[in-house]
């Protein structure tokens, strides 16, 4: 699996069960109509059941510049101290869950449907709306366990 590479994505929620974020590499757009994502979450972690409880969600797509971000919420922060890693960069204006500042894109959803699989959860994420970052400067991608970046192709 260090062999498949894959974007880099913090998925953040807000509601009665609280705050929460974790790094996810299994993340993906299923169906445009309904606009609905999948995001593949391990049932034993903290968030897990916070994420069903909550049911809405932010699919953060990372930007280059944003592997700090991964980091800490990939499990290198506590759980309670992650939104205070790197600075002021979570806008808790724009929707009622959690958005990353300059991410290559922010979609925000509700979860519609849970499948389990294994050891993990695959969350059904019907998108209501989508941000899209506004310099386009690449993404994040994570291969043979570390982080590289993908800058966007110069436009003609």
């Amino acid at each position: 699996m260090a062999n498949l590479s894959a974007g880099v994505n913090v998925v953040t929620t807000d509601g009665p069960r609280g705050r929460a974020g974790i790094t996810v590499s299994a993340a993906c757009s299923v169906t445009d109509t309904p606009p609905t994502m999948l995001v593949c979450i391990n049932q034993s972690t903290y968030i897990h059941d916070i994420l069903k409880a909550n049911e809405r969600l932010c699919i953060n797509v990372l930007a280059p510049e944003h592997q700090e971000v991964a980091l800490a919420f990939a499990g290198g922060t506590p759980a309670d101290q992650r939104f205070s890693v790197s600075g002021d960069v979570w806008d808790h204006s724009i929707a009622d869950v959690p958005v990353l500042k300059g991410s290559a894109a922010s979609i925000v959803g509700r979860i519609t449907s849970i499948t389990a699989r294994g050891s993990h959860s695959v969350m059904f994420v019907e998108a209501n709306r989508v941000i899209v970052g506004d310099d386009n400067g690449g993404g994040l991608v994570y291969f043979q366990r570390r982080f590289h970046p993908i800058n966007a192709p110069l436009s003609a």
